[in-house]
């Protein structure tokens, strides 16, 4: 069982949207709206993609550059024979939040476009660019990770 590790993936993600609702109310800085849900952003796209998909489903990607100067994404999995409850219920958070929270900020990219708080929209397209990386590298590792995870 990890719950510090559910409770941070849940955290980063949760509080980076929650901050992006109410950070008008508190602040009147843009920036620093801005720099605090850009912080909360990068620490979970780390936590989610170092730490959590490890040891909450037991898989981890990354993209790596050879000496020619490609990118390569290497995926893993870690076999899973067996699971207890608690592992489950772990899993299922870990996808519900990896999968329901770019969707959110997809909401977010469509109000902050057609109400045209056009300054918003960098932050909503990272947002956006740092989660569905998250989604798209785990996809491809539940669908048939490469390696095995030591």
């Amino acid at each position: 069982r990890h719950p510090l590790a559910t409770f941070f993936h849940l955290f980063f993600r949760v509080s980076a949207i929650i901050t992006y609702l109410f950070c008008d109310w508190f602040s009147n800085s843009f920036v620093a709206c801005f720099v605090t849900i850009l912080l909360l952003l990068s620490f979970d796209f780390w936590s989610v993609k170092n730490v959590t998909g490890r040891l909450l489903v037991g898989l981890r990607w990354w993209n790596q550059i050879d000496e020619d100067g490609k990118s390569h994404w290497v995926f893993e999995a870690k076999p899973m024979p067996t699971r207890a409850a608690s592992t489950e219920a772990e899993a299922r958070i870990f996808w519900l939040g990896l999968i329901v929270c770019p969707v959110i900020w997809t909401v977010f990219f469509f109000s902050s476009l057609f109400s045209l708080k056009l300054k918003w929209l960098a932050l909503v397209i990272t947002g956006i660019s740092l989660q569905t990386a998250n989604l798209y590298g785990y996809i491809h590792c539940k669908l048939g990770g490469q390696k095995s995870l030591s």
